[in-house]
């Protein structure tokens, strides 16, 4: 990254000062934010640990220098974490998917949602299967009983684009995963470990998000003689941003604003926001509402993975 500021990425945690550029409060009628106070993001570990911490730090360097405030990327071990740690107060600001998302403001009230991305408006999920299982591609969700009676991962238990969705795609095909498969589906952890795992052919299918394939079969990473491209499935609404309640106690009057404002700031045509955004395979960021979820809350329920 050429911008010194953005080389900074990769220290964790990040520190920078408002006079690194931060945007003046007084211009905005909002309260200076506390100097000796963290703002600490983190985001579910969908990915390669590595790939996050380079996106996330890259992000924490972008809110640093825009809010003038101490950021730092935490990194967190599961899921679960990830919403145990924002209801907790020790997050203030997580990007989740769908799921984790809603889990989150349930357990926390006064959570605030911030943004999404462009591609999260429209989000697909994709069945993948080991070239050498039978399973050939499909053109309709129904089709999706080709998979019954053979060896299945989804990514985590609570990835909205790598579990509850692909659920719900399976249910419209006349799959139960507890009992079509061939024993109990597997669980892999992240979208990018599904991808290996259908490769060296520990199972026949699985599940992932639908933007990690894209960014495998660009880089190489995937071996297309192994892995077949099954499935795209229709399109629902994912991932997004969601504020700690007490953001604006810990950083001053109006900050929660400003952290949407500077998400939704982000501008295509800078280039080093440019950089940023294509980390997330984004154009843009986008307002979102509660009522956008309501379909994965109505199906997270139903597979009593809200309570």
């Amino acid at each position: 990254m050429p911008s010194r500021l953005w080389r900074l990425a990769a220290v964790i945690p990040l520190l920078a000062l408002a006079a690194c550029g931060g945007s003046d409060p007084t211009t905005t009628g909002a309260q200076a934010p506390d100097p000796n106070r963290t703002l600490k993001i983190s985001a579910i570990p969908d990915q390669d640990p590595a790939k996050l911490a380079t996106i996330n730090g890259t992000m924490a360097a972008y809110l640093a220098s825009t809010l003038g405030v101490k950021v730092e990327f935490v990194p967190v071990t599961d899921y679960a974490a990830s919403v145990s740690l924002f209801r907790t107060g020790d997050l203030d600001m997580v990007f989740f998917g769908g799921l984790t998302g809603v889990q989150a403001r349930t357990q926390t009230p006064g959570a605030t949602l911030l943004a999404q991305r462009d591609i999260d408006d429209a989000f697909q999920s994709v069945f993948v299967a080991n070239a050498s299982s039978g399973i050939a591609p499909v053109s309709d969700v129904r089709q999706l009983s080709v998979l019954k009676g053979k060896r299945f991962t989804f990514g985590s238990e609570s990835s909205t684009s790598g579990r509850l969705m692909p659920e719900y795609f399976l249910d419209q095909a006349g799959v139960t995963s507890g009992r079509d498969f061939s024993g109990q589906p597997g669980y892999s952890g992240s979208h990018d470990k599904t991808i290996d795992l259908v490769q060296a052919g520990t199972f026949d299918a699985g599940a992932l998000n639908l933007q990690v394939w894209k960014t495998r079969k660009a880089n190489g990473s995937v071996d297309l003689s192994k892995v077949v491209e099954v499935f795209v499935t229709p399109t629902y609404h994912d991932y997004h941003w969601i504020a700690g309640p007490r953001t604006d106690e810990r950083f001053g009057a109006g900050f929660t604003t400003r952290l949407r404002d500077a998400l939704l700031a982000l501008d295509a045509s800078n280039p080093e926001h440019a950089k940023l955004l294509e980390l997330y395979g984004a154009k843009k960021l986008i307002a979102t509402t509660p009522g956008n979820y309501a379909q994965i809350e109505s199906i997270g329920r139903k597979l009593n993975l809200i309570t």
